[in-house]
């Protein structure tokens, strides 16, 4: 009897050592990532959001008290609200990857950059680039378990079917140019063919069969009804973008709402022009790529006040190739007389790097 207890806390002793041990190593482990982590960000000058982060981590309900009201309120310039049904899910999002997120700002703006171009090429919001943040980070040689690939995570069919090439020794997803030029087209037809852009989110992260039969089970086409019939990992991903945006913009946009949202918003916006402003404006139906940065250079606008008048103008433009732009009549004088102009100078804007690199 008394060899048995020895042995019996012999046993237990081990054990003990061994979980020691485990979690010594574990701990070193996670050390030695967040090194790594450190060292990867050493050079990456961080810059806080309106403050965000700084009562972010005193307070993380305030925190996000504080963005909500931002984007509530907005600057003028976007009218966007964030649904309710997204509140919890966004404020938790943010207190996790806030920092991390926040943190990119710096060592990927050469890659915003470029996608902001490419995206502006092929008449897209250009925070549509939050997919590829969420998608993979933004590094070039993810693989996901499905095969997608790339800071795009394009699968191989989708890839090929927007003209990059995929062989031994050359994956063209892998190169971020060129695959963002392929995710501007997916996205294009993506939007064509729902006309609100949650659903496109939905639809590149799981294919539109997935969007259309969630569609056909709900009886709706509004995401926050349908989302419940899509993939848990669908939903989540929307969502995902939704809280991103909101990390790297400080506020809701065009993309983060549904097509009713921002019909609503789009007519709220319109509502807030008073009486005067509306007797001292013109309208004027364009047709063509105008780009609301040539507009603005000739009219003289800033930004706040030409989106205050024409909300939604990049996107109505690129997908109905016409718009009801509307001016304050002096600005639309102007407009007016030197449209020619403005037009071929926006058409260059876009035509010079559009092709492939």
């Amino acid at each position: 009897m008394r060899k048995i207890k020895q042995i019996s806390w012999a046993l237990t002793l081990s054990a003990i050592r061994l979980t020691a041990l485990f979690w010594v190593v574990k701990a070193g482990a996670q050390q030695e990532f967040i090194q790594k982590i450190k060292l990867n960000m050493a050079d990456t000058t961080l810059q806080d959001t309106v403050g965000f982060h700084d009562s972010l981590a005193n307070d993380p309900k305030k925190g996000f008290q504080d963005l909500f009201r931002t984007a509530v309120i907005g600057d003028g310039s976007s009218p966007a609200r964030l649904n309710p049904m997204a509140v919890t899910f966004v404020n938790n999002y943010i207190a996790r990857n806030g920092k991390g997120f926040n943190a990119m700002k710096g060592w990927a703006k050469p890659y915003f950059n470029m996608m902001d171009e490419v995206l502006t090429q092929h008449g897209l919001p250009r925070e549509l680039k939050y997919i590829a943040v969420i998608e993979s980070g933004l590094k070039y040689n993810v693989i996901s378990w499905s095969g997608a690939v790339g800071p795009w995570a394009l699968m191989p069919a989708a890839a090929r079917q927007y003209g990059l090439r995929i062989g031994r020794g050359n994956d063209e997803r892998l190169d971020y140019y060129k695959s963002t030029h392929a995710a501007a087209k997916l996205l294009t037809d993506l939007y064509q063919r729902y006309g609100d852009w949650l659903l496109v989110v939905a639809a590149y992260n799981s294919g539109p069969g997935n969007v259309d039969k969630a569609i056909r089970r709900s009886g709706s086409k509004d995401f926050w009804t349908l989302q419940y019939y899509l993939p848990a990992e669908t939903m989540n991903h929307v969502k995902k973008f939704i809280a991103t945006h909101y990390i790297f913009e400080g506020e809701g946009g065009i993309t983060t709402s549904t097509k009713k949202e921002t019909k609503d918003q789009f007519l709220e916006v319109l509502s807030d022009l008073n009486d005067e402003e509306k007797n001292n404006s013109s309208t004027y139906t364009i047709k063509g790529r105008f780009s609301s940065d040539v507009i603005m250079k000739y009219t003289g606008m800033d930004v706040a006040g030409f989106r205050r008048y024409n909300p939604n103008f990049e996107q109505q433009v690129s997908v109905n190739g016409q718009y009801e732009l509307r001016l304050p009549t002096e600005k639309m004088n102007i407009f007016v007389a030197k449209r020619y102009e403005i037009l071929d100078e926006s058409m260059k804007a876009i035509l010079p790097s559009s092709g492939t690199r």
